[in-house]
């Protein structure tokens, strides 16, 4: 269709107008290019340079913009981030402008307010609200506004004037800008400002000091407060001042915790706007289609990006975003949303926000209703590009729609329990002690002991924790321990082995230890496919329920199938980029670690668990993990070291055991060593501070838990050894004193972190040094590596009648003293021995060079696959690497045999 003019379409705009000669062409100078940032200031200048006061300049500033707006937005020159961007940055110049020519006159009048603890001048700080916040505001739309100041005292008067104190400077100031921007005179107003939002409502100071706001918001703020208070902005203040504020602000809105509490709150915030809508509607039918807050309009597309930022906010900083655009787009990227959905919700936030402004742009009224009148609905439809009504009607009913069908989808109250369990379930939540209704509830979901189970929830009812949580925690537990009980009669049946006690045992251990935390009942509450996925993890794995216990923060990682890990290279920018961001806040880095680590094991757990992954693959991903979070330590430690004498340390991280061999399990610690390579007189004693920090990152509980054991016996001289070493003095050691048993580890190391150039010296030394001609000392060699052997068999006696996977004659060990043999013994005739590729691949290697019998060597490694896999599920359920004998007594024969011809001969 053919764009409408502005004069055809807007009533106000042919009003202002006509009403004085010369601004239609002022308006049409003005319309020529984008008014997104305009010099509001040039403009100014021109109407006061007329001689006209400033609030009539300001107010014909406003109406010239408008105009021009109007006419750009109809004729299809401007976009709707150009509008809100203009009247945002009107609405900024004005806050600024007006605030300015006030402060200096009741500074005339009364002198300046000064802090006093501080001594320092004093500066309003105006916060925008709402839209002008955020950066969106409309064309006709109120300004939410709070005016804070930084501290008490009085005002530096002179002797001509009258001392005030700064309260009631700065309420004064506050009254003076409202009237100057509000006011209504020949010219209209510049905008009707809203205070409402200032703590304590209209029943609170106009102004309030820093302290006050803090006060009000510890002890009295309320939930919806919070979603108010993601959009301040301060546009005026001192920056240290706003600083301060952000800084009490900051703790209020978004919480260090995952919060999905705010769910329900917003559910229930929601609730209230739309009674109030419903009331109006049927008072007035003629406003129905209102398309702020009616069903499906722009106030739920706010809720559905602002839900997000509540509950995250406080551990991606990126959330803190104020624009409800940018908020969705970063939803896509963090793929917390799908990007369908975001662009979805983006096509409909732009139509119900252009929608919005055509409805404005009639009469310059602050409305969101689409008219009753058929003629001003057609004339709505032309602005929107549409021929009639009913496709206008039917693209509003089309975005409205899905709007709501995804509000549906996040707020829907998912508590309710299916009505075939509800009378049980009613009559649980009656008398949650009654032993024999839980007994015939568990009996009539096919729980396989149900007095035992009955007896374990009352017992988990009565422990003092419970009983002490208020009344509205305690009904949130019992619900949802009710939710859980048939599930977890469904994760039994279908998996078809284990039993229904264990698994809600193992349940109600994780309930009782999170109760106090009431995000985490929210959670599973709002997401009851989260609670299934707990369930079924509980039911698999001992172990993986004592983890998610003891971080439950973890649950986030079960709310949708995003599945997989990140890979190295894209974990270790996405976590140096959140470490970056809490630089100087070493505890919060402490965190960032052990969370990222823990999210991404936990990641691999459940593909685990799904049978997705190998023991071998599972290993190779938690010895890459480990990599990353070892390289992220060093370098983060680094910078913590103030006598640091370079930008990046010449030092490295060399790993021995399950990590150097890349068979590290979920529960491994890590054997390392530390090598520099720098002539620098403070080296030593710098990389040795940066070791030792190294090790207190790693194994420092904090509220997160630790990352990592770190056990470093194995650095030259052991533990009367240097904690780091010069490469030289490493490779010195490694050709004149390292013992076979020490030689022996080495076959196990490899670069891990830190400087390249020293991790290529140390492969070069560990090669030379594995490849030393040994062949005129065989015997000595066999002989260390059994007494080496019987060392470790003294120093874990197996006491009991089950077989040692690890320690048994037979068992792992054994194997692993078999290749470290074979490594030593002839990698000077094959240097192919001296690949780190694990022990099953050098026994193939072995084999095909004729070394030891390739049937052999193809059993022994087939033994040593199957007993990994088999101390894998035994820790899993948190069991000891320990099975009965009968289960491995076939396949202990080869790598006895294999032994025999090895190290016995």
């Amino acid at each position: 269709m053919t764009p409408v003019s502005a004069a055809n379409a807007s009533r106000w705009y042919q009003r202002w107008v006509d009403a004085v000669p010369g601004r239609l062409e002022r308006v049409a100078g003005l319309t020529r290019l984008s008014l997104a940032r305009p010099d509001f200031g040039a403009l100014l200048e021109t109407e006061l340079a007329a001689g006209i006061p400033l609030p009539r300049a300001m107010r014909r500033l406003r109406n010239l913009l408008l105009a021009g707006l109007i006419r750009r937005d109809l004729e299809g020159l401007a976009d709707l981030d150009e509008v809100v961007t203009a009247m945002t940055g009107l609405a900024d110049f004005a806050i600024r402008t007006h605030l300015a020519d006030l402060m200096a006159e009741l500074v005339a009048a009364h002198g300046m307010p000064v802090g006093a603890e501080s001594g320092r001048p004093q500066e309003m700080m105006v916060l925008a609200m709402g839209k002008q916040g955020g950066g969106e505001l409309n064309v006709s739309s109120d300004i939410d506004l709070i005016f804070v100041y930084p501290e008490d005292g009085e005002t530096a008067a002179g002797p001509q004037q009258r001392g005030l104190s700064n309260h009631e400077f700065f309420v004064r100031l506050g009254r003076r800008l409202i009237g100057a921007l509000s006011e209504v005179i020949e010219d209209g107003f510049t905008f009707r400002v809203d205070m409402a939002l200032r703590p304590n409502g209209k029943s609170g100071p106009l102004a309030a000091s820093l302290n006050m706001v803090e006060e009000y918001l510890i002890v009295q703020g309320r939930e919806w407060e919070r979603y108010a208070w993601v959009k301040a902005r301060a546009v005026t203040g001192f920056d240290e001042d706003i600083a301060a504020l952000d800084a009490i602000v900051r703790p209020f809105v978004f919480r260090r915790y995952l919060d999905f509490g705010v769910i329900d709150a917003i559910r229930n915030m929601h609730a209230q706007i739309r009674a109030e809508v419903n009331r109006q509607e049927r008072l007035h039918p003629d406003r129905s289609n209102n398309v702020k807050l009616g069903r499906g309009g722009i106030r739920e597309i706010e809720f559905l990006a602002q839900v997000f930022q509540l509950i995250r906010g406080g551990r991606d900083p990126a959330l803190r975003e104020r624009s409800t655009r940018q908020t969705l787009r970063l939803l896509a990227e963090r793929e917390l949303m799908a990007p369908a959905t975001v662009e979805r919700l983006l096509d409909a936030y732009t139509f119900l926000r252009n929608l919005e402004h055509r409805l404005q742009y009639l009469d310059d009224a602050q409305t969101h209703t689409v008219p009753a009148n058929e003629a001003e609905r057609l004339l709505v439809a032309h602005m929107m590009g549409l021929p009639d009504v009913a496709t206008l009607l039917a693209r509003l009913e089309e975005q409205r729609a899905f709007v709501a069908a995804e509000f549906d989808d996040m707020f829907a109250d998912r508590s309710a329990p299916p009505d075939d369990e509800r009378a049980g379930l009613e009559a649980i939540a009656a008398d949650p002690e009654n032993l024999a209704t839980i007994e015939a509830h568990l009996a009539s979901l096919g729980y396989d002991a149900p007095l035992d189970g009955a007896r374990r929830l009352v017992a988990t009812w009565q422990a003092p924790r419970l009983q002490s949580l208020p009344d509205a925690s305690r009904a949130r537990l019992l619900a949802l321990v009710n939710l859980a009980l048939p599930q977890v009669a469904a994760t039994v049946k279908e998996a078809g082995v284990g039993s229904h006690g264990a698994t809600l045992g193992r349940l109600l251990d994780f309930l009782e230890a999170v109760a106090r935390r009431s995000a985490y009942l929210s959670l599973l509450t709002e997401y009851p496919h989260t609670l299934e996925r707990v369930i079924r993890m509980m039911h698999a794995s001992g172990w993986a329920a004592t983890f998610l216990t003891q971080h439950p923060i973890l649950l986030d990682e079960l709310l949708d199938d995003r599945g997989g890990i990140d890979e190295p290279a894209q974990l270790a920018s996405s976590l140096d980029a959140k470490l970056g961001e809490a630089e100087g806040d070493t505890e919060r880095q402490l965190d960032i670690l052990r969370e990222t680590h823990h999210a991404q094991q936990f990641r691999l757990l459940a593909l685990d668990l799904a049978g997705e992954l190998s023991v071998e693959r599972l290993a190779d991903h938690l010895s890459a993990l480990a990599d990353v979070m070892v390289a992220a330590t060093v370098r983060w430690a680094w910078k913590t070291v103030a006598t640091r004498h370079v930008e990046e340390p010449r030092f490295a991280v060399i790993a021995y055991g399950k990590l150097g061999g890349k068979e590290l399990g979920y529960v491994s610690d890590l054997d390392v060593i530390f090598l520099f390579d720098d002539e620098d007189d403070i080296a030593p004693s710098n990389y040795a501070k940066l070791a030792q920090r190294f090790i207190t990152w790693m194994t420092a509980h904090t509220p997160a838990g630790i990352l990592f054991d770190i056990d470093t016996a194995l650095r030259p001289d052991g533990a009367s050894g240097m904690l780091v070493s010069s490469l030289a003095a490493f490779e010195r050691y490694q050709r004149q004193s390292a013992w076979v048993w020490e030689h022996q580890a080495l076959t196990r190391a490899r670069f891990c972190a830190g400087d390249a150039a020293i991790g290529a010296r140390f492969e070069a030394i560990r090669d030379t040094v594995l490849r030393q001609d040994r062949s005129g000392r065989e015997a000595e060699l066999k002989e260390e590596v059994r007494k080496m052997r019987r060392r470790m068999h003294e120093a874990y006696p197996n006491r009991t009648m089950l077989f040692d996977l690890k320690q048994d004659a037979g068992g792992m060990i054994d194997i692993e003293f078999i290749v470290q043999y074979l490594v030593l013994r002839h990698a000077a005739t094959y240097p192919q021995l001296t690949a780190n590729l694990g022990n099953i691949a050098l026994l193939r290697i072995a084999g095909e060079l004729g070394l030891i019998d390739a049937a052999l060597a193809s059993e022994a490694g087939a033994t040593y696959r199957l007993m990994r896999r088999l101390q894998h599920q035994l820790r899993l359920q948190g069991r000891p690497a320990q099975v009965d004998t009968t289960l491995v007594r076939d396949h202990l024969d080869p790598v006895i045999r294999l032994w025999q011809s090895c190290l016995d001969g």
